[in-house]
């Protein structure tokens, strides 16, 4: 028989009785007045049994003096219990009880003597049953102490008891309500994953200050006054601060940049200092962070004219000067582009400390993707490792996007049936195709390519494993990488004749490895303004540096690059785009905002690690880089420079089929098409000596529309008679002077 939950009769409030039927008493074995504990979702309830008025069994109303702190913002109403929720509760006579009292102001707090306190909570107190880490409701004795939470009792072996007169007291400290409930949110927040690093650093350096100011004092040091947290968007600055500021147990000022600018002169220097105001307030109560979210919209660089941003930085920084060690509240800024910042800003003595949030690592993707399938039904058969290999360059906000795809994907799936609805892999792999990484959705050139697999590539199968020894082994097999001490290739270029599947390749390449892909040519990168080309390939750099590993294909590199030796100019657009490319080949530096993850923690003496985890870091180490793959059937005009290993460490040639190849090909070309049993792709494979792959497959085509031209729209199937005519009306593409010229390699 289910219990429904009533709410408490106003006779009852402030009396910790619990109301239920006498029959439910009798079989719980409780008499009138005896403590019994309710667990309800969310926490618990401390109350005394008593019988209801009207004897009715079946209904429970209970006044929650003593509850979990979770049930002061959220009671629980509507419920349905089952008796086994409710259970007797020994309370043995307490020696002593350590508390905190919440009062409801701080002029009371500061003004009120610790005496007088005392002596109201232990009068307040008398006769109540409590239970340890519960929460004492006072409200009703209209009082400034508000509530009352127990810290721990004596003696230890009970973990709930009754205060009597002769129990004694003592209270650890005192707080304002608000600053209480300001807590109790913060312990609500979703865990972090993949940031537990930079968490206890950021956690450290906020304890230390807010916690610990008299040793700063003692050793002569000041307390650090910011912090400046620096990272790309959607990494989770902003959830990362709320999140510690919970764990210190302090309260949070937001401020986002655009809040604080208004229109009128001195506007927003007035609504500036009312912030800091309002930060000191909250300081008052307990140790504070104001957070100042976008930092660089409200403290821009500051230029030579008097605009109105120069006052207002000028103004921030006059206040950040002006904080004093008594004032126990710390500055915490985000921003995503910390170029943008005022200098003057980024000093000790302002923001003493940058903590940098690169995008996360294969590790730490694993770890997000933990966190957010765990309240998610996902079936037991998605690997998170596998998922987290495929989402390169993916942050937190875009894997809480793939999650939620992902579910949605399921819902609209089960929509129409009544079975269980479960998240499965397949429903992943849906969202991965609407889901893009963020740091590629305004990227240059393009990021879409259409899925190829090797197997729809006829012959080449020993370019193939140049390839894949390229790209796919550092994926596969980062420990035998390590082990032998070697590193990703930096470059592949692939060169020979056209219409050879170079470009091919280079699809089946990225679509087998999961790695992110960026394709340019040159409408992306020329501009009819100096300098544009150059910043726009740096720029392109970038963005394929924040989702490693990446493959950055130039296809037709004699076009974008050329030769300096050939350049009719020496300083042309072509020449500053080789210095350029060469530049970031090399990969001299990384810009604050293109770091990734964090360092690893080292592990205490004597714990082995994983065996799939150090593949995972083997992983990470082995494919850190951008691979740029470049293609061209024009290498002698290429720079010598980039053809050097350790820019362009492979160079493969990609021959004309032979006969094998373009068997290989005729059968893959008409796999789709309904082709006459007399057709001997032998045959034709023989008659097509020095045509490309590309021919070959126009005389697919071409044979399949002679077929509709002489039936008049009726054909069934191709004969093989339309591939001999075909064939008889083409020429092939490549000659053998043109191959010929391939033959010296151009390095």
């Amino acid at each position: 028989m289910s219990l429904r939950l009533l709410s408490v009769d106003p006779s009852d409030r402030g009396s910790q009785r619990c109301r239920l039927g006498p029959g439910l008493m009798s079989s719980l074995g409780l008499s009138l007045g005896s403590p019994v504990q309710v667990s309800v979702p969310g926490g618990s309830c401390l109350c005394t049994a008593w019988p209801r008025p009207d004897l009715a069994e079946g209904f429970l109303q209970m006044d929650l003096k003593c509850s979990s702190p979770s049930l002061l913002s959220h009671p629980p109403t509507h419920l349905n219990l089952e008796p086994s929720q409710l259970s007797s509760a020994p309370c043995p006579k307490l020696k002593s009880v350590r508390i905190t009292a919440v009062v409801q102001s701080v002029g009371f707090r500061k003004h009120t003597p610790p005496g007088l306190v005392h002596e109201l909570v232990k009068d307040m107190l008398k006769g109540v049953y409590v239970h340890e880490k519960h929460v004492i409701n006072l409200e009703d004795f209209d009082t400034e102490i508000r509530y009352v939470v127990i810290e721990s009792i004596t003696p230890d072996s009970a973990t709930a008891g009754l205060i009597t007169s002769k129990t004694g007291v003592e209270i650890v400290d005192i707080q304002t309500d608000g600053h209480y409930r300001s807590q109790l949110k913060s312990q609500d927040a979703v865990p972090l994953g993949g940031l537990e690093q930079v968490s206890a650093s950021l956690k450290e350096m906020l304890q230390l200050p807010l916690h610990y100011p008299g040793t700063l004092s003692s050793l002569s040091v000041s307390c650090p006054r910011g912090v400046l947290l620096v990272g790309p968007p959607g990494v989770g600055k902003t959830l990362l601060v709320r999140r510690v500021v919970g764990e210190v147990g302090a309260s949070l000022v937001v401020v986002r940049g655009p809040e604080v600018v208004g229109s009128r002169p001195g506007e927003s220097e007035e609504k500036l200092r009312s912030v800091f105001e309002r930060a000191r307030c909250a300081a008052e109560e307990g140790p504070c962070v104001l957070f100042l979210d976008e930092l660089d919209s409200l403290c821009p660089r500051r230029t030579g004219s008097s605009a109105p941003e120069n006052r207002l930085v000028a103004q921030l920084l006059t206040l950040m000067d002006g904080i004093n060690q008594s004032d126990r509240f710390l500055i915490v800024g985000a921003t995503n582009r910390p170029d943008s910042l005022d200098p003057a800003l980024r000093r000790p003595g302002r923001f003493d400390r940058e903590v940098i949030i690169g995008a996360p690592t294969l590790q730490q993707r694993k770890d997000i993707l933990t966190v957010l399938c765990a309240r998610i039904p996902v079936c037991p058969s998605v690997d998170m490792t596998e998922l987290a290999q495929k989402t390169t360059g993916y942050v937190g906000a875009d894997l809480g996007a793939l999650c939620r795809e992902a579910a949605m994907h399921a819902i609209r799936e089960n929509s129409k049936g009544s079975g269980e609805q479960v998240v499965g892999l397949k429903h992943f792999q849906e969202a991965l195709k609407s889901v893009r990484p963020s740091c590629l959705r305004s990227s240059l050139g393009r990021t879409d390519l259409s899925p190829i697999s090797w197997e729809q590539i006829g012959g080449l199968e020993e370019v193939k494993l140049k390839l894949r020894q390229s790209i796919e082994w550092p994926m596969k097999y980062p420990e035998a990488f390590v082990r032998l001490g070697l590193s990703r290739p930096r470059g592949v270029l692939l060169y020979g004749p056209p219409g050879c599947a170079k470009t091919t390749l280079v699809r089946a390449a990225a679509t087998s490895s999961h790695c992110a892909f960026l394709s340019v040519s040159g409408a992306d990168l020329y501009s009819p303004f100096v300098g544009d080309s150059e910043k726009a390939l740096a720029q392109l750099f970038r963005q394929a540096r924040a989702c490693a590993p990446c493959i950055l294909f130039l296809d037709e590199i004699d076009s974008l690059i050329g030769s300096r030796s050939n350049s009719q100019t020496a300083h042309g657009v072509q020449t500053r785009l080789l210095s350029v490319l060469l530049n970031e080949m090399d990969g001299v530096g990384l810009k604050t905002l293109e770091r990734r993850g964090t360092e690893k923690i080292l592990q205490a003496e004597g714990v082995e690690d994983d065996h799939r985890q150090e593949k995972l870091d083997c992983q990470e180490v082995c494919n850190k880089e951008v691979m740029v793959i470049a293609a061209t059937n024009r290498p002698e005009s290429l720079d010598s420079a980039l053809l050097r290993p350790g820019r362009l460490d492979h160079i493969i040639y990609v021959p004309p089929p032979d006969q094998q190849a373009r068997l290989c090909i005729l059968k893959l070309c008409t796999k789709s098409m309904p082709v006459c049993a007399d057709v001997c792709h032998e045959e034709l494979a023989a008659k097509t000596e020095l045509y490309s792959g590309a021919d070959l497959q126009n005389l697919c085509k071409e044979a399949a529309l002679l077929a509709l031209q002489e039936e008049k729209m009726e054909a069934s199937d191709i004969k093989h008679t339309y591939f001999l005519r075909s064939l008889s009306k083409m020429s092939p593409s490549l000659t053998a002077q043109q191959i010929n010229t391939y033959q010296k390699p151009p390095r």
